[in-house]
């Protein structure tokens, strides 16, 4: 899914990964998120890095949704 503006932006949740249009100096681009709020909390995939971001930069930094966690449960959960 492309995101070619700020409207475009769907829900998010925790543990999706978001791919950005800027790379990181790690050499990343994809993106966790770990806090949802008036901020939304990024964690770098290759570096563990940490920023907050508004919805608004966000919503245009972002250019896919490479995985997105299901509601029925999160990644790495175990029985």
């Amino acid at each position: 899914m492309d995101i070619k503006s700020p409207a475009d932006l769907p829900e998010l949740h925790l543990n999706d990964i978001v791919t950005l249009r800027k790379i990181h100096p790690c050499g990343s681009y994809e993106w966790r998120i770990v806090r949802l709020g008036a901020d939304i909390g990024l964690r770098c995939v290759g570096c563990d890095h940490k920023v907050l971001l508004t919805r608004r930069k966000l919503a245009k930094a972002v250019k896919k949704i490479v995985s997105a966690v299901d509601g029925a449960g999160e990644e790495g959960e175990t029985k």
